[in-house]
């Protein structure tokens, strides 16, 4: 089964359409940038053949990124829940997130196993290392991330579970790249295997001084999606909480409590699903998005379904790159496919001895 001729024109649009002269991927077009989000937007334009755009964005990424290895990042503070649109200022608190620091890692992995060249690795090795050394540098003895380096905008200090997984693949990545160069990347991999066993063995690490993001999605299915949970304990972790998050016909909540269906969840969840080797529940999850498009094919970033109407109205061009991602998983749209799904390289699933985390 293959995709449509032209399925995803309109998400590369939409991508297209906000990626700045120097290569800057913003959330949409008059606003906010973080790496992440950036990171996702460039892979997306990576399967789909658009090499020399997404090298324009780690280009970017390589030119912004601070001496101590990270980058600063606006947050979705600046966009309003009220009417989903961006009203910040330009003004709004920068943090140096980890998890945003750490997943250029993969963008830099996923574009070499796309294009099989060397050069990318090389050209982008002193980027991926510092911003590897800089997130590691902020682990604790008890193998857990702090979410963001120490400052006035980024206390307290604290971990969170989506954020600590994300980094664990990131670090994955990492390595798979530093080794593919020859270079030495032991203790990375100690931080890896420290921050994984944090994540299976030690919840009480996570949401210590605030609110339990457990309402939140990601903290359900990102410990699949990125490869801390495998086999067994993966499909486990999906299957407890899936009436929960998943609405029949529209997809994946955000949060519970709300009625609405985010489109960037559902095609993670998917991807989720495909690690766990569930093909066909992941093509399911994939499709129940082709209805949250505009006319052009762009996807909305979430639908609000108790009052019928895309909110917030927005098209984020990172929900782009999700949504291609997940195809690309599910469908072998790029040799990259099995970025989220398959073992890194050198790297052996193992499962964990208990499933705090369920």
């Amino acid at each position: 089964m293959k995709l449509p001729a032209g399925f995803f024109d309109g998400a590369l649009k939409r991508i297209l359409a906000v990626q700045k002269p120097d290569g800057a991927i913003p959330w949409f077009d008059i606003g906010v940038f973080d790496p992440w989000n950036h990171t996702e937007a460039a892979m997306g334009l990576a399967v789909l053949g658009r090499v020399a755009e997404a090298k324009r964005a780690y280009d970017h990424l390589a030119a912004t990124q601070e001496a101590d290895g990270s980058w600063w990042a606006h947050y979705g503070s600046s966009v309003s829940l009220d009417t989903g649109k961006y009203e910040g200022t330009g003004d709004e608190p920068k943090k140096r997130d980890t998890n945003f620091c750490a997943y250029p890692a993969t963008g830099i992995w996923h574009l070499y196993l796309v294009t099989a060249d060397r050069t990318v690795l090389t050209r982008y090795w002193p980027m991926v290392k510092k911003a590897a050394d800089f997130v590691v540098a902020l682990q604790t003895p008890h193998g857990d991330i702090r979410w963001a380096a120490p400052g006035p905008e980024a206390e307290p200090d604290d971990a969170l579970v989506t954020g600590c997984a994300s980094i664990f693949h990131s670090l994955g990545c990492a390595v798979a790249i530093a080794e593919t160069l020859g270079h030495d990347a032991t203790r990375w991999r100690k931080a890896r295997a420290a921050l994984r066993d944090c994540l299976v063995n030690k919840p009480e690490r996570f949401d210590r001084t605030w609110p339990s993001k457990s309402n939140f999605s990601m903290d359900w299915y990102y410990p699949v999606l990125c490869g801390v949970l495998t086999g067994d304990a993966a499909r486990a972790r999906l299957e407890s909480r899936w009436s929960e998050f998943v609405v029949d016909g529209r997809g994946c909540r955000c949060v519970l409590g709300e009625p609405w269906v985010t489109i960037a969840e559902g095609c993670e969840l998917a991807i989720a699903l495909m690690a766990t080797g569930d093909r066909a529940a992941a093509r399911e999850m994939f499709h129940l998005q082709d209805q949250w498009r505009d006319d052009s094919h762009a996807y909305w970033m979430g639908f609000q379904y108790a009052e019928n109407v895309p909110w917030p109205v927005e098209k984020p061009a990172w929900t782009a790159g999700a949504a291609i991602l997940a195809a690309d998983a599910i469908y072998g749209l790029s040799p990259a496919a099995g970025l989220f799904t398959k073992p890194l390289a050198g790297e052996t699933h193992q499962q964990p001895q208990r499933l705090d985390l369920l």
